[in-house]
Protein backbone atom coordinates (compact mmCIF):
# COMPACT_ATOMS: atom_id res chain seq x y z
CA UNK A 1 0.00 0.00 0.00
CA UNK A 2 1.38 3.42 -0.98
CA UNK A 3 1.82 5.97 1.78
CA UNK A 4 -0.05 9.23 1.18
CA UNK A 5 2.10 12.15 2.30
CA UNK A 6 0.53 15.53 3.07
CA UNK A 7 3.67 17.54 2.29
CA UNK A 8 4.06 17.15 -1.48
CA UNK A 9 2.99 19.89 -3.88
CA UNK A 10 3.43 20.96 -7.50
CA UNK A 11 5.70 23.68 -8.83
CA UNK A 12 7.72 24.41 -11.99
CA UNK A 13 11.29 23.32 -12.70
CA UNK A 14 12.66 26.42 -14.43
CA UNK A 15 11.82 29.78 -16.02
CA UNK A 16 9.40 29.63 -18.94
CA UNK A 17 7.86 32.20 -21.30
CA UNK A 18 4.51 32.84 -22.93
CA UNK A 19 3.19 35.48 -25.33
CA UNK A 20 -0.19 36.95 -26.30
CA UNK A 21 -0.86 39.72 -28.82
CA UNK A 22 -4.04 41.74 -29.26
CA UNK A 23 -4.62 44.97 -31.23
CA UNK A 24 -0.93 45.85 -31.23
CA UNK A 25 -0.44 45.21 -27.50
CA UNK A 26 2.07 42.51 -26.55
CA UNK A 27 1.84 40.56 -23.30
CA UNK A 28 5.07 38.72 -22.45
CA UNK A 29 4.53 36.28 -19.56
CA UNK A 30 7.55 35.06 -17.59
CA UNK A 31 7.11 32.26 -15.06
CA UNK A 32 9.71 31.49 -12.38
CA UNK A 33 10.14 28.94 -9.59
CA UNK A 34 10.58 30.94 -6.34
CA UNK A 35 10.53 30.16 -2.62
CA UNK A 36 10.65 33.55 -0.89
CA UNK A 37 9.18 37.04 -1.19
CA UNK A 38 12.75 38.40 -1.43
CA UNK A 39 13.25 36.37 -4.62
CA UNK A 40 9.97 37.76 -5.97
CA UNK A 41 11.09 41.35 -5.30
CA UNK A 42 14.49 40.76 -6.94
CA UNK A 43 12.99 39.22 -10.09
CA UNK A 44 10.29 41.91 -10.47
CA UNK A 45 12.91 44.66 -10.00
CA UNK A 46 15.24 43.01 -12.57
CA UNK A 47 12.41 42.68 -15.12
CA UNK A 48 11.41 46.33 -14.64
CA UNK A 49 14.99 47.24 -15.59
CA UNK A 50 15.19 44.78 -18.49
CA UNK A 51 11.78 45.83 -19.91
CA UNK A 52 12.05 49.48 -18.80
CA UNK A 53 10.16 50.70 -21.88
CA UNK A 54 7.07 48.54 -21.17
CA UNK A 55 3.83 50.14 -19.90
CA UNK A 56 3.02 47.60 -17.15
CA UNK A 57 4.75 44.82 -15.19
CA UNK A 58 1.86 42.94 -13.58
CA UNK A 59 2.47 39.84 -11.49
CA UNK A 60 1.14 37.25 -9.11
CA UNK A 61 2.74 34.59 -6.95
CA UNK A 62 1.84 31.78 -4.59
CA UNK A 63 4.34 30.39 -2.07
CA UNK A 64 4.69 27.52 0.41
CA UNK A 65 3.58 23.93 0.36
CA UNK A 66 0.15 24.99 1.61
CA UNK A 67 0.10 27.84 -0.93
CA UNK A 68 -0.99 30.20 1.84
CA UNK A 69 1.28 33.13 0.90
CA UNK A 70 0.16 34.88 -2.26
CA UNK A 71 -0.23 38.26 -3.91
CA UNK A 72 -1.69 39.69 -7.13
CA UNK A 73 -0.45 43.07 -8.43
CA UNK A 74 -2.15 45.06 -11.24
CA UNK A 75 0.69 47.62 -11.62
CA UNK A 76 -1.58 50.40 -12.84
CA UNK A 77 -4.00 48.28 -14.90
CA UNK A 78 -7.69 48.52 -13.85
CA UNK A 79 -8.25 46.75 -10.52
CA UNK A 80 -8.65 42.97 -10.89
CA UNK A 81 -7.87 42.94 -14.63
CA UNK A 82 -4.26 41.68 -14.45
CA UNK A 83 -2.94 40.24 -11.16
CA UNK A 84 -6.07 38.18 -10.41
CA UNK A 85 -6.21 36.48 -13.84
CA UNK A 86 -2.49 35.66 -13.52
CA UNK A 87 -3.03 34.15 -10.04
CA UNK A 88 -6.09 32.29 -11.36
CA UNK A 89 -3.92 30.44 -13.88
CA UNK A 90 -1.35 29.48 -11.21
CA UNK A 91 -4.21 28.17 -9.07
CA UNK A 92 -5.98 26.33 -11.90
CA UNK A 93 -2.86 24.15 -12.26
CA UNK A 94 -2.58 23.71 -8.48
CA UNK A 95 0.92 25.22 -8.36
CA UNK A 96 2.87 26.90 -5.57
CA UNK A 97 6.37 28.42 -5.25
CA UNK A 98 5.62 30.12 -8.56
CA UNK A 99 5.87 33.74 -9.72
CA UNK A 100 4.46 34.94 -13.05
CA UNK A 101 5.24 38.45 -14.31
CA UNK A 102 3.44 39.70 -17.42
CA UNK A 103 5.14 42.59 -19.20
CA UNK A 104 2.75 44.65 -21.33
CA UNK A 105 3.71 46.79 -24.28
CA UNK A 106 0.74 49.02 -25.11
CA UNK A 107 -0.29 49.01 -28.77
CA UNK A 108 -2.32 52.21 -28.79
CA UNK A 109 -5.79 50.63 -28.67
CA UNK A 110 -7.53 50.11 -25.32
CA UNK A 111 -8.67 46.52 -24.84
CA UNK A 112 -11.28 47.09 -22.12
CA UNK A 113 -11.41 45.09 -18.91
CA UNK A 114 -12.67 41.81 -20.51
CA UNK A 115 -9.91 42.11 -23.13
CA UNK A 116 -7.26 42.71 -20.46
CA UNK A 117 -8.45 39.76 -18.36
CA UNK A 118 -8.28 37.51 -21.44
CA UNK A 119 -4.80 38.80 -22.38
CA UNK A 120 -3.27 38.33 -18.92
CA UNK A 121 -4.96 34.95 -18.50
CA UNK A 122 -3.94 33.65 -21.93
CA UNK A 123 -0.30 34.81 -21.80
CA UNK A 124 0.09 33.28 -18.30
CA UNK A 125 -1.50 30.00 -19.44
CA UNK A 126 0.97 29.94 -22.35
CA UNK A 127 3.99 30.45 -20.04
CA UNK A 128 2.84 27.80 -17.56
CA UNK A 129 1.94 25.47 -20.43
CA UNK A 130 5.60 25.62 -21.56
CA UNK A 131 6.90 24.90 -18.05
CA UNK A 132 7.96 21.52 -16.73
CA UNK A 133 5.74 20.73 -13.75
CA UNK A 134 7.60 19.05 -10.88
CA UNK A 135 6.63 17.64 -7.51
CA UNK A 136 8.27 19.34 -4.55
CA UNK A 137 8.38 18.06 -1.01
CA UNK A 138 8.14 20.46 1.92
CA UNK A 139 10.81 19.93 4.52
CA UNK A 140 12.98 21.44 7.24
CA UNK A 141 16.74 21.44 7.66
CA UNK A 142 18.31 20.32 10.92
CA UNK A 143 21.81 20.30 12.37
CA UNK A 144 22.50 17.26 14.53
CA UNK A 145 25.24 17.30 17.15
CA UNK A 146 26.23 14.05 18.90
CA UNK A 147 29.21 12.19 20.32
CA UNK A 148 31.08 9.32 18.70
CA UNK A 149 29.35 6.70 20.83
CA UNK A 150 25.99 7.75 19.36
CA UNK A 151 27.19 7.69 15.74
CA UNK A 152 25.80 4.24 14.87
CA UNK A 153 22.43 5.04 16.40
CA UNK A 154 22.16 8.35 14.53
CA UNK A 155 23.20 6.81 11.21
CA UNK A 156 20.71 3.97 11.65
CA UNK A 157 17.81 6.42 12.14
CA UNK A 158 18.86 8.40 9.04
CA UNK A 159 19.08 5.18 7.02
CA UNK A 160 15.70 3.92 8.29
CA UNK A 161 14.04 7.21 7.31
CA UNK A 162 15.84 7.41 3.95
CA UNK A 163 17.61 10.68 4.85
CA UNK A 164 20.89 11.76 3.28
CA UNK A 165 23.32 13.58 5.58
CA UNK A 166 25.28 16.61 4.34
CA UNK A 167 27.82 19.03 5.80
CA UNK A 168 29.37 16.35 8.00
CA UNK A 169 32.00 17.35 10.54
CA UNK A 170 33.61 14.75 12.76
CA UNK A 171 35.86 16.84 15.02
CA UNK A 172 35.75 16.71 18.83
CA UNK A 173 31.99 16.46 18.47
CA UNK A 174 30.18 15.00 15.50
CA UNK A 175 27.77 17.14 13.57
CA UNK A 176 25.88 16.87 10.31
CA UNK A 177 23.01 18.53 8.49
CA UNK A 178 19.97 16.83 7.05
CA UNK A 179 16.77 17.84 5.30
CA UNK A 180 13.68 16.11 6.68
CA UNK A 181 10.34 16.01 4.87
CA UNK A 182 7.54 17.40 7.03
CA UNK A 183 5.66 14.12 7.11
CA UNK A 184 8.66 12.47 8.82
CA UNK A 185 9.54 15.27 11.26
CA UNK A 186 7.74 13.86 14.31
CA UNK A 187 9.23 10.39 13.88
CA UNK A 188 12.68 11.91 13.24
CA UNK A 189 12.54 14.09 16.38
CA UNK A 190 11.30 11.31 18.68
CA UNK A 191 13.85 8.74 17.47
CA UNK A 192 16.82 11.10 17.80
CA UNK A 193 15.80 12.87 21.03
CA UNK A 194 17.93 10.56 23.20
CA UNK A 195 21.08 10.44 21.07
CA UNK A 196 21.56 13.85 19.44
CA UNK A 197 20.96 17.57 19.90
CA UNK A 198 18.69 18.85 17.10
CA UNK A 199 18.78 22.42 15.89
CA UNK A 200 16.51 23.68 13.13
CA UNK A 201 18.46 25.73 10.57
Amino acid sequence: MEVEYFDAYRSIAARSEGLFKDNGSRFIALAYPVETEDEVREIVAALKKEYHDARHHCYAYRLGYKGDRFRANDDGEPSGSAGRPILGQIDSLGLSDVLVVVVRYFGGIKLGIPGLIRAYKTSTADALGQAEIVEKVAGKRFRLTFDYLSMNGVMKVLKDLGLTPAGQDFGLQCSLEVRVRLALEEDFRSRLAEVAVLEEI
